[in-house]
Protein backbone atom coordinates (compact mmCIF):
# COMPACT_ATOMS: atom_id res chain seq x y z
CA UNK A 1 0.00 0.00 0.00
CA UNK A 2 1.27 3.45 -0.80
CA UNK A 3 0.91 6.93 1.32
CA UNK A 4 1.17 9.58 -0.84
CA UNK A 5 1.05 13.23 0.95
CA UNK A 6 0.03 15.82 -1.39
CA UNK A 7 3.06 17.92 0.61
CA UNK A 8 6.12 15.91 -0.48
CA UNK A 9 8.26 17.71 -3.46
CA UNK A 10 7.62 14.08 -5.42
CA UNK A 11 3.65 14.40 -4.78
CA UNK A 12 2.74 15.00 -8.55
CA UNK A 13 5.05 12.08 -10.22
CA UNK A 14 3.67 9.79 -7.84
CA UNK A 15 0.41 10.33 -7.98
CA UNK A 16 0.78 10.43 -11.96
CA UNK A 17 2.46 6.91 -11.51
CA UNK A 18 -0.77 6.02 -9.35
CA UNK A 19 -3.46 6.97 -12.24
CA UNK A 20 -1.32 5.74 -15.30
CA UNK A 21 -1.02 1.93 -13.28
CA UNK A 22 -2.47 -0.32 -15.83
CA UNK A 23 -4.27 -3.34 -13.45
CA UNK A 24 -4.57 -5.87 -16.54
CA UNK A 25 -2.61 -8.81 -14.70
CA UNK A 26 -0.11 -9.14 -17.23
CA UNK A 27 -1.40 -11.47 -19.14
CA UNK A 28 -2.22 -11.42 -22.87
CA UNK A 29 -4.66 -13.37 -23.64
CA UNK A 30 -6.13 -12.21 -27.21
CA UNK A 31 -4.89 -14.92 -29.69
CA UNK A 32 -6.61 -17.62 -27.25
CA UNK A 33 -9.92 -16.16 -27.49
CA UNK A 34 -9.73 -15.60 -31.04
CA UNK A 35 -9.15 -19.29 -31.58
CA UNK A 36 -12.11 -19.43 -29.48
CA UNK A 37 -14.26 -17.37 -31.01
CA UNK A 38 -13.41 -18.89 -34.38
CA UNK A 39 -13.90 -22.44 -33.46
CA UNK A 40 -17.64 -21.16 -31.86
CA UNK A 41 -18.52 -19.03 -35.50
CA UNK A 42 -17.59 -22.48 -37.36
CA UNK A 43 -18.19 -25.60 -35.10
CA UNK A 44 -21.09 -23.82 -33.48
CA UNK A 45 -22.51 -26.32 -30.06
CA UNK A 46 -19.52 -28.44 -31.07
CA UNK A 47 -17.11 -26.32 -30.18
CA UNK A 48 -18.85 -24.72 -27.36
CA UNK A 49 -19.10 -28.30 -25.77
CA UNK A 50 -15.75 -28.74 -25.88
CA UNK A 51 -14.57 -26.01 -24.73
CA UNK A 52 -17.26 -26.01 -21.50
CA UNK A 53 -15.85 -29.58 -20.39
CA UNK A 54 -12.00 -28.53 -20.87
CA UNK A 55 -12.53 -25.61 -18.94
CA UNK A 56 -15.85 -26.38 -16.39
CA UNK A 57 -14.87 -30.07 -16.03
CA UNK A 58 -11.20 -30.51 -15.72
CA UNK A 59 -10.17 -33.84 -15.21
CA UNK A 60 -13.49 -35.33 -15.71
CA UNK A 61 -15.07 -37.18 -18.30
CA UNK A 62 -17.05 -34.90 -21.26
CA UNK A 63 -20.58 -34.81 -20.88
CA UNK A 64 -21.77 -31.63 -22.73
CA UNK A 65 -24.02 -31.84 -25.22
CA UNK A 66 -26.03 -29.56 -27.14
CA UNK A 67 -29.24 -30.52 -25.06
CA UNK A 68 -27.41 -30.28 -22.12
CA UNK A 69 -26.30 -27.00 -22.25
CA UNK A 70 -29.96 -25.29 -21.43
CA UNK A 71 -30.55 -25.54 -17.75
CA UNK A 72 -33.97 -27.03 -17.25
CA UNK A 73 -36.96 -25.52 -15.91
CA UNK A 74 -37.02 -27.94 -13.08
CA UNK A 75 -33.93 -27.36 -12.61
CA UNK A 76 -34.67 -23.88 -11.73
CA UNK A 77 -37.50 -24.70 -10.00
CA UNK A 78 -35.30 -26.99 -7.59
CA UNK A 79 -33.14 -23.74 -7.35
CA UNK A 80 -36.10 -21.59 -5.94
CA UNK A 81 -37.62 -24.29 -3.69
CA UNK A 82 -33.94 -24.34 -2.10
CA UNK A 83 -33.57 -20.63 -1.30
CA UNK A 84 -34.01 -19.86 2.30
CA UNK A 85 -37.24 -17.57 2.64
CA UNK A 86 -35.08 -14.57 4.06
CA UNK A 87 -32.81 -15.39 1.25
CA UNK A 88 -35.73 -14.85 -1.32
CA UNK A 89 -36.91 -12.00 0.37
CA UNK A 90 -33.72 -9.94 -0.03
CA UNK A 91 -33.81 -11.08 -3.68
CA UNK A 92 -37.24 -9.36 -4.24
CA UNK A 93 -36.49 -6.16 -2.27
CA UNK A 94 -33.44 -5.78 -4.21
CA UNK A 95 -35.44 -6.60 -7.64
CA UNK A 96 -38.12 -3.86 -6.23
CA UNK A 97 -35.50 -1.38 -6.06
CA UNK A 98 -33.21 -1.61 -9.07
CA UNK A 99 -36.81 -1.88 -11.36
CA UNK A 100 -38.14 1.24 -9.57
CA UNK A 101 -34.98 3.33 -10.34
CA UNK A 102 -34.98 2.20 -13.70
CA UNK A 103 -38.55 2.57 -14.57
CA UNK A 104 -37.17 6.57 -13.90
CA UNK A 105 -35.31 6.00 -16.56
CA UNK A 106 -37.70 5.44 -18.98
CA UNK A 107 -37.65 8.53 -22.26
CA UNK A 108 -40.53 9.87 -24.21
CA UNK A 109 -40.52 10.02 -27.67
CA UNK A 110 -40.49 13.37 -29.26
CA UNK A 111 -43.17 14.75 -31.52
CA UNK A 112 -43.07 18.01 -33.19
CA UNK A 113 -43.90 20.65 -36.00
CA UNK A 114 -41.37 23.20 -36.67
CA UNK A 115 -41.57 26.77 -37.69
CA UNK A 116 -41.35 25.63 -41.62
CA UNK A 117 -43.84 23.03 -40.87
CA UNK A 118 -41.44 20.03 -40.82
CA UNK A 119 -43.02 16.81 -38.79
CA UNK A 120 -40.20 15.62 -36.71
CA UNK A 121 -39.56 13.19 -34.16
CA UNK A 122 -37.85 10.08 -32.35
CA UNK A 123 -38.98 6.83 -30.90
CA UNK A 124 -37.69 4.91 -28.69
CA UNK A 125 -37.55 0.91 -28.96
CA UNK A 126 -36.32 -1.64 -27.48
CA UNK A 127 -33.43 -4.46 -28.66
CA UNK A 128 -35.29 -7.63 -29.43
CA UNK A 129 -32.47 -9.80 -27.93
CA UNK A 130 -30.12 -9.33 -25.12
CA UNK A 131 -27.31 -12.16 -23.73
CA UNK A 132 -26.04 -11.77 -20.33
CA UNK A 133 -23.39 -13.11 -19.14
CA UNK A 134 -22.87 -14.12 -15.46
CA UNK A 135 -19.48 -14.65 -13.30
CA UNK A 136 -19.48 -18.03 -11.86
CA UNK A 137 -15.85 -18.42 -11.00
CA UNK A 138 -14.45 -17.16 -7.48
CA UNK A 139 -17.88 -16.30 -6.68
CA UNK A 140 -21.36 -16.46 -7.62
CA UNK A 141 -23.36 -13.03 -8.26
CA UNK A 142 -27.10 -13.12 -8.45
CA UNK A 143 -26.84 -9.17 -7.87
CA UNK A 144 -25.44 -9.09 -11.05
CA UNK A 145 -28.38 -11.33 -12.58
CA UNK A 146 -30.64 -8.78 -11.48
CA UNK A 147 -28.46 -5.64 -12.02
CA UNK A 148 -28.50 -6.56 -15.60
CA UNK A 149 -31.87 -8.65 -16.28
CA UNK A 150 -34.29 -6.03 -14.76
CA UNK A 151 -33.10 -2.82 -17.00
CA UNK A 152 -33.51 -5.00 -20.07
CA UNK A 153 -37.24 -6.26 -18.75
CA UNK A 154 -37.84 -2.99 -18.06
CA UNK A 155 -36.83 -1.41 -21.24
CA UNK A 156 -39.23 -3.49 -23.06
CA UNK A 157 -36.20 -6.40 -24.41
CA UNK A 158 -38.30 -9.92 -25.12
CA UNK A 159 -35.54 -12.08 -25.57
CA UNK A 160 -32.90 -12.55 -22.65
CA UNK A 161 -30.68 -15.12 -22.75
CA UNK A 162 -27.93 -16.03 -19.76
CA UNK A 163 -25.07 -17.81 -19.86
CA UNK A 164 -23.64 -18.78 -16.62
CA UNK A 165 -20.35 -21.29 -15.53
CA UNK A 166 -20.80 -24.10 -14.08
CA UNK A 167 -17.88 -25.39 -12.60
CA UNK A 168 -17.37 -28.70 -11.65
CA UNK A 169 -21.41 -28.62 -13.23
CA UNK A 170 -22.42 -27.13 -10.10
CA UNK A 171 -24.84 -24.14 -10.46
CA UNK A 172 -25.74 -21.84 -7.71
CA UNK A 173 -29.54 -21.92 -6.37
CA UNK A 174 -29.44 -17.88 -5.96
CA UNK A 175 -27.68 -17.22 -9.26
CA UNK A 176 -31.07 -19.30 -11.00
CA UNK A 177 -33.53 -18.12 -8.54
CA UNK A 178 -32.26 -14.22 -9.30
CA UNK A 179 -32.57 -14.97 -13.06
CA UNK A 180 -36.34 -16.22 -12.89
CA UNK A 181 -37.34 -12.95 -10.58
CA UNK A 182 -35.68 -10.74 -13.25
CA UNK A 183 -37.58 -12.01 -16.31
CA UNK A 184 -34.37 -14.11 -17.66
CA UNK A 185 -35.90 -16.13 -21.10
CA UNK A 186 -33.57 -19.02 -21.01
CA UNK A 187 -30.38 -20.34 -18.85
CA UNK A 188 -26.99 -22.07 -20.71
CA UNK A 189 -24.78 -23.49 -18.38
CA UNK A 190 -21.76 -22.13 -20.49
CA UNK A 191 -19.02 -19.38 -19.34
CA UNK A 192 -15.95 -17.74 -20.75
CA UNK A 193 -14.97 -16.77 -24.49
CA UNK A 194 -16.85 -19.63 -25.76
CA UNK A 195 -20.06 -18.24 -24.58
CA UNK A 196 -19.70 -14.66 -25.55
CA UNK A 197 -19.34 -16.62 -28.96
CA UNK A 198 -22.18 -18.81 -28.51
CA UNK A 199 -24.40 -15.14 -27.95
CA UNK A 200 -22.88 -13.20 -30.95
CA UNK A 201 -22.52 -15.41 -33.57
CA UNK A 202 -25.66 -17.87 -32.40
CA UNK A 203 -25.39 -21.89 -32.83
CA UNK A 204 -27.20 -24.52 -33.23
CA UNK A 205 -28.87 -24.61 -29.64
CA UNK A 206 -28.09 -20.95 -28.31
CA UNK A 207 -29.83 -18.09 -30.74
CA UNK A 208 -27.85 -15.08 -31.41
CA UNK A 209 -28.42 -11.93 -29.33
CA UNK A 210 -28.35 -7.66 -30.05
CA UNK A 211 -26.15 -6.63 -27.39
CA UNK A 212 -23.98 -8.32 -24.44
CA UNK A 213 -24.25 -7.28 -21.03
CA UNK A 214 -22.32 -8.28 -17.84
CA UNK A 215 -18.88 -9.15 -16.06
CA UNK A 216 -16.34 -11.86 -16.40
CA UNK A 217 -12.56 -12.87 -16.39
CA UNK A 218 -10.09 -11.53 -18.80
CA UNK A 219 -11.11 -14.18 -21.37
CA UNK A 220 -14.73 -12.70 -21.29
CA UNK A 221 -13.84 -9.33 -21.71
CA UNK A 222 -11.29 -9.64 -24.59
CA UNK A 223 -13.96 -12.43 -26.19
CA UNK A 224 -16.50 -8.96 -26.04
CA UNK A 225 -13.89 -6.67 -26.96
CA UNK A 226 -13.21 -8.66 -30.35
CA UNK A 227 -17.00 -10.07 -31.07
CA UNK A 228 -18.07 -5.99 -30.60
CA UNK A 229 -19.35 -4.45 -34.12
CA UNK A 230 -21.08 -7.48 -35.01
CA UNK A 231 -23.03 -7.17 -32.01
CA UNK A 232 -23.60 -4.34 -29.20
CA UNK A 233 -21.80 -5.06 -25.36
CA UNK A 234 -21.98 -2.59 -22.31
CA UNK A 235 -18.51 -2.04 -21.58
CA UNK A 236 -15.20 -3.66 -21.82
CA UNK A 237 -15.03 -4.06 -17.60
CA UNK A 238 -11.73 -3.68 -15.96
CA UNK A 239 -10.99 -5.01 -11.98
CA UNK A 240 -13.16 -2.80 -9.29
CA UNK A 241 -12.05 0.49 -8.31
CA UNK A 242 -13.82 2.59 -4.84
CA UNK A 243 -11.86 6.19 -4.01
CA UNK A 244 -13.20 7.12 -0.68
CA UNK A 245 -12.72 10.85 0.74
CA UNK A 246 -13.21 11.23 4.29
CA UNK A 247 -12.65 13.86 7.45
CA UNK A 248 -11.65 13.55 10.87
CA UNK A 249 -15.65 12.65 12.05
CA UNK A 250 -15.25 9.39 9.91
CA UNK A 251 -14.97 5.65 12.21
CA UNK A 252 -11.23 4.51 10.86
CA UNK A 253 -12.84 0.93 11.30
CA UNK A 254 -15.71 1.80 8.79
CA UNK A 255 -13.34 3.49 6.40
CA UNK A 256 -11.10 0.50 6.58
CA UNK A 257 -14.17 -2.20 5.68
CA UNK A 258 -15.39 -0.10 2.71
CA UNK A 259 -11.77 0.09 1.50
CA UNK A 260 -11.70 -3.70 2.09
CA UNK A 261 -15.06 -4.50 0.44
CA UNK A 262 -13.55 -3.48 -3.27
CA UNK A 263 -10.13 -5.51 -2.83
CA UNK A 264 -11.80 -8.77 -1.89
CA UNK A 265 -13.37 -8.41 -5.40
CA UNK A 266 -10.15 -9.84 -7.10
CA UNK A 267 -6.22 -9.11 -6.62
CA UNK A 268 -6.51 -6.38 -9.50
CA UNK A 269 -8.86 -4.16 -7.31
CA UNK A 270 -8.42 -0.88 -6.42
CA UNK A 271 -8.96 0.96 -3.09
CA UNK A 272 -8.03 4.47 -2.17
CA UNK A 273 -8.45 6.84 0.75
CA UNK A 274 -8.09 9.95 -0.01
CA UNK A 275 -8.23 12.71 3.55
CA UNK A 276 -6.91 15.98 5.03
CA UNK A 277 -6.48 14.27 8.39
CA UNK A 278 -3.21 12.30 8.53
CA UNK A 279 -4.24 11.10 12.49
CA UNK A 280 -7.31 9.08 10.29
CA UNK A 281 -5.18 7.96 7.29
CA UNK A 282 -2.57 6.17 9.81
CA UNK A 283 -5.65 4.52 11.96
CA UNK A 284 -7.38 3.99 8.80
CA UNK A 285 -4.52 2.02 7.68
CA UNK A 286 -4.09 -0.07 11.06
CA UNK A 287 -7.67 -0.86 10.78
CA UNK A 288 -7.50 -2.52 7.57
CA UNK A 289 -4.53 -4.58 9.22
CA UNK A 290 -7.02 -5.47 11.84
CA UNK A 291 -9.62 -6.77 9.63
CA UNK A 292 -7.43 -8.48 7.02
CA UNK A 293 -7.23 -10.82 10.26
CA UNK A 294 -10.79 -12.09 10.03
CA UNK A 295 -11.49 -11.83 6.34
CA UNK A 296 -12.68 -15.21 5.12
CA UNK A 297 -11.04 -13.39 1.68
CA UNK A 298 -8.55 -12.17 3.12
CA UNK A 299 -5.88 -13.21 0.47
CA UNK A 300 -7.31 -11.66 -1.97
CA UNK A 301 -7.92 -8.63 -0.21
CA UNK A 302 -4.27 -8.32 1.30
CA UNK A 303 -3.36 -9.04 -2.29
CA UNK A 304 -5.47 -6.05 -3.95
CA UNK A 305 -4.69 -3.45 -1.05
CA UNK A 306 -0.43 -4.32 -0.83
CA UNK A 307 -0.01 -4.44 -4.78
CA UNK A 308 -2.70 -1.50 -5.77
CA UNK A 309 -3.92 -0.07 -2.77
CA UNK A 310 -3.46 3.80 -1.54
CA UNK A 311 -4.01 6.50 0.77
CA UNK A 312 -3.62 10.49 -0.36
CA UNK A 313 -3.36 12.70 2.67
CA UNK A 314 -3.86 16.27 1.22
CA UNK A 315 -3.62 19.63 2.61
CA UNK A 316 -6.93 20.66 2.55
CA UNK A 317 -9.97 18.80 1.41
CA UNK A 318 -10.37 21.39 -2.01
CA UNK A 319 -7.42 19.60 -2.97
CA UNK A 320 -9.01 16.19 -3.47
CA UNK A 321 -11.40 17.21 -5.54
CA UNK A 322 -9.31 17.44 -8.86
CA UNK A 323 -7.48 14.03 -7.60
CA UNK A 324 -10.96 12.37 -7.64
CA UNK A 325 -11.69 13.45 -10.89
CA UNK A 326 -8.01 12.31 -12.21
CA UNK A 327 -8.62 9.09 -10.79
CA UNK A 328 -12.34 8.96 -12.19
CA UNK A 329 -13.41 6.02 -10.21
CA UNK A 330 -15.51 3.59 -10.52
CA UNK A 331 -17.20 3.55 -6.80
CA UNK A 332 -17.01 7.06 -5.39
CA UNK A 333 -17.84 7.40 -1.08
CA UNK A 334 -18.07 10.58 0.21
CA UNK A 335 -17.58 10.13 4.16
CA UNK A 336 -18.07 14.05 5.09
CA UNK A 337 -19.80 16.25 7.73
CA UNK A 338 -20.87 18.41 4.50
CA UNK A 339 -20.21 16.73 1.25
CA UNK A 340 -22.14 19.66 -0.64
CA UNK A 341 -19.01 21.01 -2.42
CA UNK A 342 -17.40 18.04 -2.58
CA UNK A 343 -20.94 16.63 -5.06
CA UNK A 344 -20.45 19.91 -6.69
CA UNK A 345 -17.31 19.62 -7.41
CA UNK A 346 -16.45 16.44 -8.58
CA UNK A 347 -17.41 15.46 -12.08
CA UNK A 348 -16.00 12.25 -12.74
CA UNK A 349 -17.33 9.27 -11.47
CA UNK A 350 -19.39 5.85 -12.03
CA UNK A 351 -21.50 6.17 -9.05
CA UNK A 352 -20.88 8.38 -5.93
CA UNK A 353 -22.26 7.35 -2.47
CA UNK A 354 -22.80 10.35 -0.18
CA UNK A 355 -22.44 10.03 3.69
CA UNK A 356 -20.96 7.90 6.58
CA UNK A 357 -24.20 5.68 6.84
CA UNK A 358 -24.09 4.81 3.04
CA UNK A 359 -21.43 2.37 2.21
CA UNK A 360 -21.10 1.49 -1.58
CA UNK A 361 -21.93 -2.35 -0.57
CA UNK A 362 -25.43 -1.58 -0.35
CA UNK A 363 -25.16 0.00 -3.98
CA UNK A 364 -24.39 -3.22 -5.15
CA UNK A 365 -27.25 -5.08 -3.87
CA UNK A 366 -30.21 -2.66 -2.72
CA UNK A 367 -29.75 1.10 -3.58
CA UNK A 368 -31.82 0.86 -6.53
CA UNK A 369 -29.11 2.25 -8.97
CA UNK A 370 -26.79 -0.20 -11.34
CA UNK A 371 -23.82 -1.36 -10.17
CA UNK A 372 -22.63 -2.22 -13.78
CA UNK A 373 -20.03 0.80 -14.18
CA UNK A 374 -17.14 2.01 -15.56
CA UNK A 375 -13.69 1.16 -14.52
CA UNK A 376 -10.25 1.91 -15.05
CA UNK A 377 -10.80 5.83 -15.10
CA UNK A 378 -13.39 5.79 -17.66
CA UNK A 379 -15.79 7.39 -15.97
CA UNK A 380 -14.66 10.70 -17.81
CA UNK A 381 -16.58 9.35 -20.41
CA UNK A 382 -18.79 7.10 -19.40
CA UNK A 383 -21.74 5.98 -17.59
CA UNK A 384 -22.99 2.84 -15.78
CA UNK A 385 -25.85 0.70 -17.73
CA UNK A 386 -29.44 1.61 -17.71
CA UNK A 387 -32.37 1.34 -19.43
CA UNK A 388 -30.85 3.12 -22.19
CA UNK A 389 -28.48 0.72 -23.39
CA UNK A 390 -31.49 -1.64 -23.89
CA UNK A 391 -33.21 0.72 -26.05
CA UNK A 392 -32.15 2.50 -29.24
CA UNK A 393 -33.19 6.01 -30.85
CA UNK A 394 -34.92 6.31 -33.76
CA UNK A 395 -35.62 9.63 -35.37
CA UNK A 396 -38.40 10.19 -38.25
CA UNK A 397 -39.51 12.87 -40.82
CA UNK A 398 -42.18 13.67 -42.87
CA UNK A 399 -42.67 16.80 -44.85
CA UNK A 400 -45.46 18.14 -46.99
CA UNK A 401 -44.86 19.73 -50.38
CA UNK A 402 -45.67 23.54 -48.74
CA UNK A 403 -42.81 22.53 -45.77
CA UNK A 404 -40.51 20.68 -48.69
CA UNK A 405 -41.11 24.19 -50.68
CA UNK A 406 -39.45 25.90 -47.32
CA UNK A 407 -36.33 23.74 -46.86
CA UNK A 408 -35.84 22.10 -50.02
CA UNK A 409 -33.91 24.41 -52.11
CA UNK A 410 -30.71 24.38 -49.15
CA UNK A 411 -30.52 21.18 -49.67
CA UNK A 412 -30.68 20.80 -53.34
CA UNK A 413 -27.76 23.82 -52.84
CA UNK A 414 -25.80 22.11 -50.44
CA UNK A 415 -25.92 18.61 -52.13
CA UNK A 416 -24.18 20.17 -55.26
CA UNK A 417 -21.70 21.79 -53.39
CA UNK A 418 -20.80 18.31 -52.07
CA UNK A 419 -20.77 17.10 -56.29
CA UNK A 420 -23.87 14.22 -55.05
CA UNK A 421 -26.26 15.24 -58.20
CA UNK A 422 -28.55 12.41 -57.45
CA UNK A 423 -28.97 14.21 -53.81
CA UNK A 424 -29.90 16.64 -55.73
CA UNK A 425 -32.20 16.00 -58.03
CA UNK A 426 -34.16 14.26 -55.90
CA UNK A 427 -35.24 16.48 -53.81
CA UNK A 428 -35.84 19.09 -57.04
CA UNK A 429 -37.93 17.03 -58.86
CA UNK A 430 -40.34 17.30 -55.61
CA UNK A 431 -39.71 21.34 -55.72
CA UNK A 432 -41.42 21.17 -59.92
CA UNK A 433 -38.39 21.04 -61.34
CA UNK A 434 -37.78 17.72 -62.93
CA UNK A 435 -34.75 18.70 -65.12
CA UNK A 436 -30.98 18.27 -64.51
CA UNK A 437 -29.59 19.94 -61.44
CA UNK A 438 -27.35 22.79 -61.85
CA UNK A 439 -23.91 21.85 -63.13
Amino acid sequence: MRRLETAEPDFAARFEALVREVRDGGTAVDQPVREILRAVRERGDAAVCEYTDRFDRPGLSPTSTPTRLRVSTGEIDAACAAIPAELQAALELAARRIEAFHRLQLPADIERTDEAGVRLGLRWTPLDAVGLYVPGGKAAYPSSVLMNAVPARVAGVERIAMCVPAPGDQLNPLVLAAARLAGVSEIHRVGGAQAVGALAYGTASIAPVDRIVGPGNSYVAEAKRQVFGHVGIDSIAGPSEVVIVADAGSNPHHVALDLLAQAEHDELAQSILLTDDAALATAVERAVAVALETLPRAAIARASWAEYGAIIVVGRMAEAWPLVDRLAPEHLQLMLADDREAFASIRHAGAIFRGRSCPEAIGDYVGGPNHVLPTSRTARYASGLSVFDFLKRTTWLATDAAALARIGPAAVALAEAEGLHAHARSVAVRLGDAGPARA
